[in-house]
């Protein structure tokens, strides 16, 4: 019986030390990041600056790796489909609650493993620095009288832009048709436009207008955000602006693909907040402009649950949900 026993004992142990040591050789060869937008915009400048942190908090290469098509179909699609192992991350992007209501794909936020969120970037309401609006009292009283007048821009047809002002004028009643959507490939071509006189209204965030409002040529009404922003403080919430609570945002998060173990998940999500926590992340995003919010993996998953639901109502009143 004792032999039995102290056998038994041993194995356990045996197990033990195996999984001990499985844990404490995670990670032993480079990491994927992947990013399912090009290189060049913000998502992947902020996939390089977290990719090049972790490979200190990790000790080994992290690779960022580019999937683009499909309106981000393509990279989310591979960050889900990657080997639950570790070694595949992804960062993924505010459209992961859009992409499925357009009928593009069935992927969700549930389709991953949450890491963190690390990034959040409000709308604006921009216009031209010249257009006579005091104040967004003034725009919105100008297209409650001429309904259809007024045009937008800044993403494709049902883009986040688009659902940002969308959301804005359902939530303050007035009929989202009002403002007719221009469709472009970004805020750097709407804003363009929108100065050489093509649209009125480009609802990007502010980091994206930040040149042409620093060079003169836009200034931004209200920030769709509880707070006022860090870059320009002077730019009120949409609140204090117009009473709405209406809040809109291109967020970032760090995924693995669902079913990763546990420990090498809590390896992962603990190595992503001190990467978030770093002075370097702080001040690289801090001098492009890019908002910093961060929540735990449980709350993050929540937060996508959310987002889903609220751009999904946002789709069905413009009468983009298939």
């Amino acid at each position: 019986m004792l032999k039995l026993v102290s056998r038994f004992a041993w194995t356990m142990f045996a197990a033990a030390l195996a999984a001990s040591s499985a844990f404490a050789a995670y990670p032993d060869r480079p990491i994927t990041l992947i990013v399912p937008w090009g290189a060049g915009g913000g998502t992947d400048a902020t996939a390089r600056i977290i990719g090049s942190l972790l490979e200190k908090e990790l000790g080994q290469p992290v690779n960022v790796v580019n999937r683009t098509g499909g309106s981000g179909v393509v990279g989310h699609s591979a960050i889900a489909q990657g080997a639950p192992d570790g070694y595949t991350l992804g960062l993924i992007t505010v459209e992961i609650g859009m992409m499925h209501w357009q009928g593009l794909t069935e992927l969700t936020g549930a389709s991953y493993t949450p890491l963190g969120l690390v990034n959040a970037d409000p709308a604006g309401v921009q216009v031209r620095a010249d257009a006579p609006y005091k104040n967004l009292g003034d725009l919105l009283a100008a297209i409650k009288a001429n309904p259809g007048k007024f045009k937008a821009s800044g993403t494709g047809q049902g883009g986040i832009w688009h659902l940002a002002i969308a959301g804005m004028l359902k939530d303050l009643k007035i009929d989202p048709a009002s403002v007719p959507w221009v469709p472009s490939n970004g805020a750097a071509p709407g804003l363009q436009d929108m100065v050489a006189g093509g649209v009125e209204i480009v609802p990007c965030s502010l980091p994206e207008a930040r040149s042409l409002i620093d060079a003169g040529k836009v200034k931004s009404l209200a920030i769709m955000d509880a707070h006022p922003s860090g870059l320009y403080p002077d730019v009120p919430t949409l609140k204090q602006a117009a009473g709405s609570d209406w809040t809109m945002a291109a967020w970032r998060g760090m995924v693995a693909p669902k079913g990763i173990p546990n420990d090498v998940r809590n390896h992962l999500a603990t190595a992503i907040k001190k990467v978030y926590d770093s002075k370097a992340y702080k001040d690289f995003m801090s001098s492009r402009g890019y908002g910093v919010i961060y929540l735990p993996p449980e709350e993050f998953a929540k937060f996508m649950a959310k987002s889903s639901n609220d751009l999904g109502a946002t789709m069905k009143a413009v009468g983009i949900v298939k």
